[in-house]
């Protein structure tokens, strides 16, 4: 090798030679841990896991030298004259002993991210930085914060005590600039090559997600979820031209076309089958509510007495999934009914008012109209989308400590929303109007914890005590809802907004989306199962059609009581484009690939299929349509 290769281990780079060691001996420590709480669900042998470590070493090896480069830089440019002085050292260890606690601290925090999400760093985590008092004062109501830090310095001081001795050896030596500068252009090299040569792709090494998750680097995936925050449909997707996409798009959405005939539109005709009935509408949205959880859907654990007792007497709907991974996901397919679009959701983009939503439709014929949330509002731009979009808004901040007197950091407890709600309804109901309400619980979610006396499992000790409070909240706003004059004139919605975990072996694991739909109204509907495959854009269009409202549409979502509706449904994160139809299942995803399955019916385990043509025909042509007609604005798909 030539001398500008060559990298000795005496002098300055000693100090990052060092890091980038202690990095990746980390590195693989965290993904020896992942894989051990993850075994039940890796299929490779040992030539896979070989494969997967790997790879996974290789990105360690790259992130330790992203890492690395600010270290690199200071070492220099720093003059050997103040090098060599003893404060410097003393800060350069300090920095040292700085660094290794972040490392520490980021695997803590991967473990317990993969514990909540069953996935590296991800569109999640990015999403989480902007929220940063939400997100840590969930930290600190859920786990020994100050011991977790404590552990972590002293391990970073313990760490560096073990190599400060043939560091500070290293370092005696002096190092001339022209050296220093060849081993900065190596890592800055390096640097440069892996950003124009590697991707996030590399680390898909295997058709089992959890495998791909591990060969990749919790840092790197961070950043490269970052990078991809927004992903443009046209530049990354597979994409028809539009006179076909609109083809489709007319069979698969519904009877019209644009009525100006000017390129790519959802527009169609619904026709109610009788008089417009101004019933009033609480949708109830509750966090996490996965189907598996209720003894409705087959669970035995007795966790929702409540609901299974509701649902005994609702239309009960058993194959119902969630669009996506996170709450604004769940909320933007039930208001606008509309496929999950690549990247953020519509609901924390730009430039997101006045679209064709639930709240418009309702509010056009005269109802109050109110989004009631127990947070506060401004958490992803909910308050902003809501407002935009044909809603009154009500959040944390009208609610005073005698209204709630229990909350944690993401918003009051279940019992005190559902008070609010009732008290909104009164209020509409006294001045003669119908009113229309969409409520987001926030109970059924880390740290767990609610008030005492409600259950039979103390508050705080885990996610079946939430499940079981969330389950006794919602049946004590039913029972106190009948005592009320409006009840018998009311239609009550409960749906989640995505399920307690996505995450499992498949690219989308189809079964860690079903969610529960439970459409109550004793008066006005008649019980009954109903076993069509859904998806949370189908709500509303459903709700509208019980009322036979007749209006003109722009959902992509269908009234799944209405003659052939149903049997799709769309399932997605921020990347994956699902489309499930049948038994097959076609994944739309970056750099135009496609993928497909077939899904079986009684385990819900996927099996690697080649994608029909048809199918991807009308996945495309969803997905892409949908992703225009959000984009262009209000001419093709706003209220006008």
């Amino acid at each position: 090798m030539g001398r500008a290769l060559q990298f000795d281990f005496k002098g300055r780079y000693t100090a990052v030679l060092a890091y980038v060691a202690v990095f990746i001996a980390l590195s693989a420590l965290v993904r020896l841990a992942l894989l051990w709480k993850q075994w039940g669900d890796i299929d490779a042998g040992v030539f896979g896991l070989l494969q997967v470590f790997a790879v996974g070493v290789l990105y360690d090896l790259i992130t330790a030298n992203y890492f690395a480069l600010p270290f690199v830089l200071y070492l220099l440019l720093i003059p050997e004259v103040v090098f060599r002085h003893r404060l410097q050292r003393a800060l350069l260890e300090l920095g040292y002993v700085a660094a290794f606690a972040l490392l520490l601290f980021i695997g803590m925090a991967e473990w317990l991210f993969w514990d909540e999400f069953g996935s590296r760093f991800n569109f999640v985590a990015v999403d989480y930085l902007i929220y940063t008092q939400e997100v840590i004062g969930n930290i600190r109501e859920s786990y020994p914060l100050t011991a977790l830090l404590s552990g972590i310095a002293v391990a970073a001081a313990t760490l560096h005590v073990f190599i400060r001795r043939r560091l500070l050896a290293g370092l005696a030596h002096p190092t001339r600039f022209a050296a220093r500068l060849r081993h900065a252009a190596g890592f800055i090299g390096a640097a440069v090559l892996a950003t124009a040569l590697i991707d996030s792709s590399l680390a898909h090494v295997s058709e089992n997600r959890y495998e791909n998750e591990l060969a990749s680097n919790g840092p790197y995936s961070f950043f490269a979820a970052f990078r991809n925050n927004e992903l443009d449909y046209n530049t990354f997707y597979r994409t028809e031209p539009e006179a076909v996409v609109q083809q489709h798009l007319e069979r698969l959405v519904g009877d019209g076309g644009d009525p100006a005939g000017d390129g790519l539109s959802a527009h169609h005709l619904i026709h109610g089958h009788g008089a417009e009935r101004r019933l009033n509408v609480m949708l109830v949205v509750v966090e996490s509510l996965s189907a598996e959880f209720l003894g409705a859907y087959g669970d035995e654990r007795g966790l929702t007495p409540h609901l299974d007792a509701i649902a005994a007497d609702s239309l009960h709907f058993t194959r119902l999934y969630a669009t996506g991974t996170r709450t604004v996901r769940g909320l933007e397919a039930v208001t606008l009914s509309l496929p999950p679009t690549p990247g953020s959701s519509i609901v924390k983009r730009p430039n997101n008012g006045g679209l064709f939503s639930a709240g418009f439709l309702f509010r056009e014929r005269g109802y109050d109209t109110r989004f009631l949330y127990g947070g506060y509002g401004y958490f992803d731009n909910m308050n902003a989308f809501f407002a935009g979009n044909g809603y009154e808004v009500v959040d944390r901040t009208d609610m005073d400590e005698t209204e709630a007197p229990f909350a944690t950091i993401w918003g009051v407890a279940d019992e005190y929303l559902f008070n609010r709600a009732l008290a909104e309804a009164d209020r509409s109901h006294a001045a003669g109007r119908p009113f229309f309400q969409h409520l987001l619980t926030t109970s059924n979610h880390r740290p767990y914890t609610y008030p005492d006396g409600r259950i039979d499992i103390p508050s705080g000790t885990g996610r079946e005590g939430a499940v079981k409070y969330t389950d006794w909240a919602l049946g004590n706003f039913i029972a106190q809802a009948r005592q009320h004059p409006w009840f018998d004139d009311t239609i009550f919605v409960i749906v989640a907004d995505h399920c307690a975990s996505s995450a499992g072996r498949a690219e989308l694991d189809v079964a860690r989306y079903r969610i529960p739909l439970l459409v109550y109204a004793p008066r006005h509907i008649r019980p009954q199962q109903v076993d069509t495959l859904a998806s949370q854009i189908d709500v509303m269009p459903t709700v509208l059609g019980l009322l036979d409202f007749s209006y003109d549409s722009k959902f992509f979502g269908q009234d799944l009581l209405a003659a052939g509706s149903g049997g799709r449904a769309f399932i997605g994160n921020y990347q994956k484009l699902g489309y499930l139809h049948g038994d097959r299942l076609t994944v739309l995803s970056p750099q135009q690939a496609v993928s497909a399955y077939t899904v079986d019916a009684g385990s819900g385990r996927l099996r690697v299929t080649a994608p029909d043509a048809g199918e991807l025909a009308d996945t495309v042509a969803l997905y892409q349509g949908a992703s225009a007609l959000y984009h262009r604005g209000l001419q093709a798909w706003g209220v006008n």
